[in-house]
């Protein structure tokens, strides 16, 4: 786990999200507590519960990106649920648990990956003598045509007696071991091998609808973990083939057990979820009719928010130390809305700002990832030269605000329409047989978007 100070959070998020201060900061500070909360003695460690947080502002000013960015520079369990997917029981959804198994999956495939990476090494020589077996020919010796009866013998200690392997001779070994040198080498990529591999088995029991969906996943999991695997020989490349055996060598030398302990361990204490669309579940006082399935959701939430303990197939799990960051543009509704113990359970709030022009200018310069730099690196693909002057970066930014303040205000999302429309013939032009360079001065982007952006009935419609 990196520690960082809160500054250097703001200053690592500062790279891809522009403004929300307030919002930085106190995501900063929630996950800063989490590393000092681990520092302490246990008796007092299992007394601080982690502040959740409330994001209000309009759609498109950072409030999702924020959380996923946060959730990057922890390299924590990270997951995005609508609140609007989830009922109370009785209607159609999603049960509200199933957002922490989400996380838990979340959680393993990232244990893994980092464990694959630790053991990739010893995978590599592994998948290289598999493939120097398939040049040589060798075949591992398989009973005859007993099928998998004979294998779920073996699997309950039934074992046939194996065939004795042919010793090899000095010029196999010899052979075999200028084979070795020369995968070393990457000498043989486009040779054609055929090798075995796992034939991927369909989910069982499909298709029986939301509320039994977690269950029957569990039994079709345990179904398979039971009969033996099926394997199918295929030809590829030996380029190929490395891309398919590394991961499959690289699991067998993982241990699993130490692996799901991890993996649990990292989703209860560093674990983040982030709950969007809060505001749609808030009811207004007095109300009835579709608000009392509202209220509903919120309490089937609160225990999780709370802290409970979820069972999973890989173990029972805590939310008690999860981050909970819920978002809402609370347009309607007010946070005031949410039923009181909801309320107490998000302390921190804080207030997302509306993007303004100089804003958006910005968002197309500054972060890492800006929507400029993206085409630009799309189309130098193609010999396309993308240079944006100062005043076509103005001319977007002041186009997309005034469609947001005359349509609806979708935040920074209105500088992807603007922009792919500014560049569509471009890139569908491109490439153009040889390199060439095209600047988006202010009359470029006025001469592609200009007449469309005033006309009121068709920039609703397309822009």
């Amino acid at each position: 786990m990196v520690e960082l100070t809160p500054k250097e959070i703001v200053r690592e998020l500062d790279k891809f999200i522009i403004g929300q201060n307030d919002a930085k900061k106190a995501v900063a500070v929630a996950l800063r507590n989490r590393y000092r909360r681990l520092k302490l003695p246990e008796e007092i460690k299992k007394e601080i519960m982690p502040k959740n947080i409330l994001m209000i502002g309009p759609t498109g000013v950072g409030k999702t990106e924020i959380a996923r960015r946060l959730a990057q520079i922890a390299n924590a369990p990270f997951i995005k649920v609508e609140a609007t997917r989830f009922t109370e029981v009785g209607y159609v959804g999603k049960n509200v648990e199933s957002m922490i198994r989400e996380l838990v999956d979340v959680s393993i495939n990232m244990v893994r990956n980092e464990m694959m990476i630790e053991v990739e090494e010893k995978a590599e020589e592994m998948v290289n003598e598999k493939i120097l077996d398939a040049l040589m020919g060798v075949k591992k010796s398989r009973q005859p045509s007993a099928g998998n009866f004979m294998e779920l013998l073996n699997m309950f200690g039934q074992n046939q007696p194996r065939k004795e392997e042919p010793v090899q001779d000095t010029n196999n070994l010899e052979r075999r071991a200028q084979l070795k040198q020369k995968l070393k080498n990457k000498e043989l990529e486009d040779i054609e091998i055929e090798i075995e591999v796992e034939e991927s088995a369909a989910p069982m029991f499909a298709g029986l609808g939301p509320e039994f969906e977690d269950m029957g996943i569990q039994i079709g999991e345990m179904f398979s973990n039971m009969m033996p695997k099926k394997t199918i020989r295929k030809k590829m490349k030996i380029k190929d083939a490395r891309k398919v055996l590394l991961p499959m060598e690289a699991e067998k030398l993982i241990d699993k057990d130490k692996m799901i302990q991890e993996a649990l361990d990292r989703a209860q204490n560093r674990g983040i979820i982030f709950i969007d669309e809060m505001d749609k579940i808030a009811a207004k006082s007095g109300s009835s009719g579709p608000d009392v399935s509202r209220e509903g959701v919120q309490r089937d939430l609160l225990p999780i928010v709370e802290g409970t303990t979820v069972i999973t197939k890989h173990g029972p799990i805590k939310t008690d130390y999860m981050l909970f960051i819920a978002a809402g543009a609370f347009h309607v509704a007010k946070p005031s809305d949410l039923i009181p113990e909801m309320q107490g359970r998000f302390p921190i709030r804080v207030e997302l700002d509306a993007l303004t022009e100089k804003d958006f200018v910005r968002i197309l310069v500054e972060p890492e990832n800006a929507v400029t730099k993206q085409y630009k690196a799309l189309l130098e693909t193609d010999g396309v030269n993308l240079v944006f002057t100062d005043e076509g970066i103005n001319e977007i930014a002041k186009i997309a605000f005034n469609l947001n303040e005359k349509i609806e205000n979708i935040g920074a999302r209105r500088l992807y329409t603007v922009v792919e429309k500014v560049l569509e013939e471009v890139s569908f032009e491109a490439p153009l047989g040889s390199e060439v360079e095209i600047q988006i001065t202010k009359e470029y982007v006025k001469q592609r978007i200009g007449k469309l952006a005033e006309d009121k009935d068709l920039s609703e419609f397309v822009l």
